[in-house]
């Protein structure tokens, strides 16, 4: 797997005040963007999107991620529950670049383009990437173990 390169992870630290402050915003945009496709929103309990509970637990997710990209380790639990999650739930390698094309440009809508430049949005994509390659291997093994139960 690659890693992520000083400049990515220095950018990516750099928005953590911009998410603490919008990240809510961010991510209710990204859901709305994402659920226009049926088959991903019926993927959601929507008792959670109408509680604003899931924007929350998503926005405080990339909060962490986005203040501890330079020593992972401390996302170890974070990591293992959303795996245990996307298993219940039967997220599939193929969701991530769907959820890719929500995200990126709800961080793009939320913040304008004078703070998610074109350098800010390629960073947040390579972070995405590196965290979601580490999602479907750990998600791949939680279903071959599951089914070898």
């Amino acid at each position: 797997m690659s890693q992520l390169s000083a400049e990515t992870i220095a950018i990516v630290k750099a928005t953590a005040p911009a998410l603490r402050s919008h990240g809510v915003e961010i991510t209710t945009a990204m859901y709305k963007r994402l659920f226009q496709d049926p088959s991903i929103k019926d993927m959601f309990d929507q008792g959670a999107q109408d509680s604003g509970e899931q924007p929350k637990r998503l926005a405080a997710a990339i909060l962490g991620y986005a203040e501890n990209i330079d020593k992972l380790q401390a996302l170890q639990g974070a990591v293992a529950r959303m795996v245990q999650r996307h298993v219940e739930t039967g997220v599939k390698a193929e969701h991530y670049p769907k959820v890719a094309e929500a995200l990126l440009p709800a961080i793009r809508d939320v913040l304008g383009e004078e703070v998610a430049t074109d350098a800010v949005l390629n960073a947040w994509g390579k972070a995405y990437w590196f965290l979601a390659e580490i999602l479907i291997g750990k998600e791949a093994q939680a279903y071959e173990d599951a089914e070898a139960a």
